[in-house]
């Protein structure tokens, strides 16, 4: 594993324990070893159901740049994005993604990996950075929820 993996990873665990009342998930973008945008989950802050860390890490990064292609970008983000998400990430042209806990249900990267292969995206895709540690988020986050 590479150390900007876990430098980069480590942030965006940090960013997903703002997440409140929404499942606790962070995202970073980074370009250029200088980090862009970091954005927990807000759907229940927002009432916005599209309003994952990821997408508005998407727009933050977007803005910044001036720009919505995304080249040269990574993003890191705890949790496989789900297929709207995914999709944005594809559509954006980042350069790579890394995510933490793998997603059985709902990750698209695991769950759907030919429509992935269909979109002619020149994305790269690494799963299970800083696994454990992500899985112990979440969790912690279903077990207070059942109470």
């Amino acid at each position: 594993m590479v150390i900007m993996d876990i430098k980069y990873m480590q942030k965006a665990l940090d960013i997903a324990h703002l997440s409140g009342e929404d499942i606790p998930v962070g995202a970073v973008i980074v370009k250029d070893d200088k980090i862009l945008a970091c954005y927990h989950n807000q759907k229940e802050q927002h009432n916005d159901v599209t309003a994952h860390a990821e997408m508005l890490a998407l727009k933050e990064a977007s803005k910044k740049l001036g720009t919505w292609r995304l080249n040269g970008c990574d993003l890191y983000v705890t949790l496989e994005p789900c297929p709207m998400c995914a999709w944005a990430i594809l559509n954006s042209r980042l350069d790579n993604l890394y995510f933490g806990s793998y997603d059985s249900l709902y990750g698209a990267f695991s769950t759907m990996p030919e429509l992935i292969k269909k979109c002619n995206s020149s994305l790269n895709f690494k799963g299970g950075i800083m696994e454990k540690e992500c899985d112990e988020l979440l969790s912690q986050y279903f077990k207070k929820m059942r109470k």
